[in-house]
C-alpha cells in the first residue's frame, strides 16, 4: 500500500520518480545544496523547514491511515528524518 508523501507532495524541491516496477522514490532537490536535507527522506514527511509549496498546489492532504500529525511527526523523528 503506497504511502502518501506529507508535505514532499505539494513542495517545489521534489522530484517524483516513478520506475519500471511503479516504484516511486521522491527526491529532494534541496539535497544538492545543503547537506543537512535527506536525499531520499523518510516518508510522510510531516514538518520540513525547506518545505516551499507549489504554486497552485492543494494543501498537503492527511495522512490515509488516520494517525495524527505527532504521531506521524515521532515516526519520522524516530527514523532519523531531521525536522530542521
Amino acid at each position: 500500500m503506497p504511502l502518501h508523501p506529507g508535505l514532499c507532495a505539494t513542495c517545489q524541491h521534489m522530484k517524483r520518480t516513478v520506475t519500471k516496477r511503479d516504484s516511486v522514490f521522491y527526491l529532494c532537490l534541496r539535497s544538492q545544496t545543503d547537506a543537512s536535507y535527506r536525499k531520499y527522506p523518510p516518508l510522510p514527511v510531516v514538518q520540513c523547514r525547506g518545505y516551499e509549496p507549489q504554486e497552485n498546489a492543494a494543501p498537503p492532504s492527511p495522512s490515509p491511515s488516520g494517525k495524527g500529525e505527532d504521531a506521524l511527526r515521532r515516526r519520522s523523528r524516530a527514523r532519523g528524518f531531521n525536522e530542521g
